[in-house]
This record gives C-alpha cells, structure tokens and sequence, in this order.
C-alpha cells in the first residue's frame, strides 16, 4: 500500500453547487487491485481503492476501535442462509477490518448484517482522463 506524499485539491466547476473540494490523488495505474492507496486529503487518511475497475474511497478509520480500516481486506463475507447451508456473497464488496474483523460495505460504508449502527466514512470517486480525484 502506497502513500504519495499529498494530493492536490481543485476547486469544483464553476456554477456547480457540490460543497465539496475534488484532490486529485493519483493515476488510475497507481490504485492496485483490491488495496488501498492511502491518501491525505485535508488532514484526513482515506484509503483509496480499485476493485476490478471501479472505484472507492474510504476514511481510514475503523468507527469500532479506529483501527487503520483500509489496511484491511477487500473480500466478500457468509451472508445469511438456511440452517446447515453456508453462503458465500458480495464478492469484493466488502472492507473487512485489520484489527477485529468487522466488515463494512465498500460502497456505502455500512456495518455488515446488524453488528453496529456505526458505518465507515465514504467519499464519492471521480475518473476523468485516466486521473483520480475523491470528493472531500
């Protein structure tokens, strides 16, 4: 996992009305497979990831025990089935937590099957020319 040393901010387009900064914070070659590029963008780690070419932002913080999330793994989980089945599902969808093993849903960042209301912090993701900028 890769640490550039800062990422640059933009202003949004003119008459846009998002809030939020876009820091661009690499090349798409630069994001592997399923790891995290971890990223400061304003005072805040966010691991950046590309799952099969999609791509997703998520703050580096674990709201369990703020462990280094995005140091975990992209994986998918058991998801609920019939008794005496097992069932595997959401296949690189899920950031499964380094330190405890809780796992959150990559796109939105919601706690997996009712462990916690708490969920990871996500960011929206941008691709133009082959650049990568998450909004923050």
């Amino acid at each position: 996992m890769t640490t550039p040393p800062s990422c640059t901010g933009s202003e949004p387009p003119h008459g846009s009305d998002v809030e939020a900064l876009e820091h661009r914070v690499g090349h798409v070659s630069e994001i592997p497979d399923r790891e995290a590029l971890i990223v400061n963008v304003g005072g805040r780690s966010i691991g950046v990831f590309n799952v099969g070419g999609r791509f997703y932002a998520v703050r580096n913080v674990c709201p369990h025990k703020q462990a280094p999330l995005c140091r975990g793994t992209v994986e998918g989980t058991m998801v609920p089935s019939k008794p005496g089945e097992l069932e595997y599902g959401y296949e690189d969808r899920v950031l499964k937590c380094p330190w405890h093993g809780w796992e959150f849903d990559l796109e939105t960042g919601e706690c997996l099957f009712g462990v916690s209301a708490r969920r990871a912090k996500t960011y929206p993701v941008l691709v133009r020319n082959d650049q990568v900028y998450v909004e923050a």
